[in-house]
């Protein structure tokens, strides 16, 4: 079974739990910070990736550091599940599915957008808007910049792209030109 159909289950189930309880936001933040910690730490990772590592060994470092962070049950529960099914090192891929399980049920979009420059504040307000007419949800806007645009804009939601770009214009006059469209 791929990681991906793995991480969209146990993100499902935990959605579950957490809407239920009201307590995604505040486990998603914790789940997010574990991350950090895991994956900012070669060793810690490789004694959760190890095979040869007793799982007795691997609950007492995981034991002592729910300890030390504090988390709500639900977080310790869940990364306690993980360990036991040697999903642990999977965390990465399953927050980010976990945010997206999240953000379909509460109405909202990822949206990545990609231009040759900065844009101002109110360029990127309009867009958020007009996206969000599109696809009739809350869109969340991230900005990346691509020295490879000429101008325009490129927006990804989830694999649609909505290529605005300079040089997709190009190519669109150029195949009307040649007789194409």
């Amino acid at each position: 079974m791929s990681v991906q159909t793995v991480a969209r289950r146990y993100a499902s189930a935990l959605a579950d739990v957490v809407l239920a309880r009201g307590e995604a936001r505040e486990v998603q933040n914790e789940l997010a910070e574990w991350e950090r910690m895991m994956f900012s730490n070669e060793q810690l990772l490789e004694v959760f990736r190890n095979p040869t590592i007793p799982y007795d060994q691997k609950r007492k470092v995981l034991g002592a550091l729910i300890a030390r962070a504090r988390v709500r049950p639900t977080t310790a529960n869940f990364l306690q599940v993980l360990l036991k099914n040697q999903r642990l090192p999977d965390l990465n891929e399953i927050n980010r599915r976990f945010t997206q399980v999240l953000d379909e049920r509460s109405g909202v979009v990822s949206a990545q957008v990609f231009t040759a420059r900065p844009i101002p504040q109110d360029t990127k307000e309009s867009l958020r808007q007009k996206l969000s007419a599109i696809t009739g949800k809350t869109v969340r806007l991230s900005f990346e910049q691509d020295e490879g645009l000429i101008g325009g804009v490129v927006t990804r939601i989830g694999s649609t792209v909505y290529d605005g770009s300079v040089r997709n214009q190009l190519e669109q006059a150029k195949e009307r030109l040649a007789g194409k469209r």
